[in-house]
């Protein structure tokens, strides 16, 4: 599979957002080529803060792996990483994140290189931009 074809999962997980409320993002986890884990944000179903889902796919790798570091692993998501799923992502050691939109407001994008922790990741952002912008776009609509 190339880049774009694991975002389309990805996307697939964000549109499991629409009867809950949440905002539309999904993740995937893949790891030598095989998809370990995929999550979708859960914040108003699980009334919970840190249900986001970069945390919840992290959670199913780590218990799939029986490992709380991730290396080796990509992640896809359809929205650029808010600052405590970066931090997630770097505290797992995941190699390579690819997200679809950007997001100028709560985007994260150069913690992953530009950072004085012990890791550090590769990103690649705009993968099925329009797709995944467009998705947050009708969600924040029809909230007004």
């Amino acid at each position: 599979m190339d880049n774009e074809e694991y975002m389309l999962l990805a996307i697939n997980e964000a549109r499991k957002c629409g009867a809950s409320n949440d905002v539309p993002v999904g993740a995937i986890i893949v790891k030598d080529g095989v998809v370990i884990s995929r999550a979708h944000n859960q914040r108003e179903r699980k009334k919970s803060t840190i249900a986001h889902a970069e945390i919840l796919a992290i959670e199913k790798a780590n218990q799939k792996l029986q490992s709380p570091r991730l290396d080796g692993a990509d992640i896809y998501i359809t929205k650029e990483p808010c600052l405590m799923c970066m931090g997630a992502i770097l505290s797992a050691r995941i190699h390579k994140i690819y997200f679809g939109a950007y997001d100028k407001r709560f985007g994260t994008m150069s913690l992953a290189t530009d950072n004085n922790f012990n890791h550090k990741c590769e990103i690649q952002g705009g993968i099925c931009e329009d797709v995944c912008g467009q998705m947050l776009v009708d969600f924040f609509k029809k909230l007004r």
